[in-house]
């Protein structure tokens, strides 16, 4: 549903205004589910555990959003997209893994990425 209404956004719509929307009904929502979900729960407390990461993941996720609404509207298939978008983030993501999180790097991320590369090169034959 997500990658259909990004391609749906009309192509006169300025993205971030569709974004403002989007991103309002989320913390709409997002508050209601956290007080149905935690009857007892103290949503101030829970604004104080917060830290840097809450802040730069809304920047992350604005910039993910339009540059998919962008994508669409350069006219870039529905089909082909997110499976390009996603196989280059798992082949970054095995390597910040590495580098910052010291998480292990097999014989088997190695392969992942030679596999990653090849559904590249088959999407993208013409």
């Amino acid at each position: 549903m997500y990658q259909v209404c990004a391609k749906s956004v009309p192509g006169e719509l300025n993205p971030f205004v569709s974004l403002t929307v989007t991103y309002s009904l989320g913390a709409v929502l997002s508050l209601i589910l956290f007080f149905v979900l935690n009857r007892n729960a103290d949503i101030v407390e829970e604004y104080r555990k917060m830290n840097w990461t809450s802040f730069l993941m809304g920047l992350s996720v604005v910039g993910l959003e339009v540059g998919y609404i962008y994508t669409y509207k350069a006219g870039w298939p529905l089909s082909t997209a997110q499976i390009i978008q996603a196989a280059i983030l798992a082949i970054i993501l095995i390597f910040v893994g590495y580098f910052a999180f010291k998480e292990s790097f097999t014989w088997n991320k190695i392969l992942g990425i030679f596999v990653c590369v090849a559904g590249l090169g088959l999407i993208n034959l013409k």
